[in-house]
């Protein structure tokens, strides 16, 4: 029997099998009204589950009104999202993919336009809302000021992020992912430079961190047991004073002993006009880190392209999971070209065999 290349080789996390390692990275799509799954969202999340991804993540999908990124955003507050958000996870798993969700809260990036409108700020004579954040620190300079949270605004996020893993598991996912990257409100908990708050919630790394544990232990409870959970971090603000890979690595490790089976590595979004040296695979490295240093799973994204990219990333031992979000944009049957070009077998579908030689 022949042996797969390693990003086509299978993974199993709990009770679930990807039968290759190559993922659909969140995206947003903002074409969402009232947080409701729409055409679009089908559209788009199932012709990559058609073109041979192993697991389909949705876009940052808001645990409240007010978390959401933009108004466009799709939800998952209230029931009546569950059954268009089915609809999606359904035809997904029936093409042979895994069907995630990404739970998120947009803290002080939130009320803004989409990026093709400016991505800027909403007011609320606009339909705009009121952002909430760990202190009252805008993200941008001019940026509306956020409301800092009180103790019992903190308990009402970590209930929303766990009502939130019922609803999905009533949607038909079978992968959680917990959104504690890019700046947005659990990331901003974490780090240093947009959480000055002087309660236990701030200042010592064990505070900062602890919103995020609390959000996880909150969502493992509601999530089953044998169904995979991830969180996805910015291993880096890439700026002076801010979070960086060793607390990165500190978290992972208390992530794992909660239940977190993945921790899916990214990085910035905290700061304007941070300095990233981006290039191909320039997250790699903190993945690889995170998976040596913590002993925990962790998945790759950033400008990775190429299939033998992506395959040296699995079989480095820098990741178990690849992460794709604008190559699939470009080319959502990208895994069965890379599968092709790896000479591993590809998963074609029956409707599209003519395609397959």
């Amino acid at each position: 029997m022949t042996v797969p290349p390693p990003l086509f080789s299978p993974l199993t996390l709990r009770s679930l099998e990807l039968h290759n390692r190559v993922v659909v990275s969140p995206m947003c799509q903002y074409s969402s009204t009232d947080g409701f799954a729409e055409d679009w969202h089908l559209v788009h999340l199932g012709s990559r589950a058609v073109g041979g991804a192993a697991l389909v993540m949705t876009e940052a999908t808001a645990v409240t009104p007010e978390g959401r990124i933009s108004a466009g955003d799709l939800g998952i507050w209230k029931d009546e999202h569950v059954e268009p958000l089915r609809r999606c996870a359904q035809f997904v798993r029936e093409r042979g993919a895994a069907a995630g969700i990404q739970l998120a809260h947009a803290g002080r990036k939130a009320s803004v336009t989409p990026p093709w409108e400016g991505g800027g700020p909403v007011p609320e004579a606009r339909g705009g809302w009121r952002t909430l954040a760990p202190s009252s620190l805008p993200f941008r300079s001019g940026d509306p000021v956020p409301h800092a949270l009180d103790r019992a605004g903190i308990a009402a996020v970590v209930d929303a992020f766990a009502s939130a893993s019922r609803r999905s598991l009533a949607a038909g996912f079978q992968v959680m992912e917990i959104h504690a990257a890019h700046g947005y409100l659990l990331h901003e908990f974490l780090s240093p430079l947009s959480n000055r708050r002087e309660d236990e919630y701030g200042g010592s790394f064990d505070n900062r961190i602890r919103l995020l544990l609390e959000v996880t232990r909150a969502v493992r409870a509601a999530w089953p047991g044998g169904l995979p959970l991830l969180v996805r971090i910015s291993a880096t603000d890439w700026a002076e004073g801010g979070w960086d890979p060793e607390q990165s690595v500190a978290l992972a490790r208390r992530l794992a002993e909660l239940g977190v089976d993945l921790i899916d590595c990214s990085s910035g979004g905290l700061v304007p006009g941070a300095r990233v040296p981006s290039g191909p695979g320039y997250q790699v490295g903190f993945a690889g880190r995170i998976r040596r240093e913590a002993a925990v799973a962790t998945g790759a994204v950033g400008l990775i392209t190429t299939p033998e990219q992506a395959n040296a990333v699995v079989e480095e031992g820098n990741a178990d999971l690849v992460l794709l979000a604008r190559q699939l944009l470009r080319d959502p049957y990208w895994p069965l070209r890379a599968a092709k070009a790896l000479g591993a077998v590809a998963r074609w579908p029956v409707q599209y065999l003519r395609a397959a030689d």
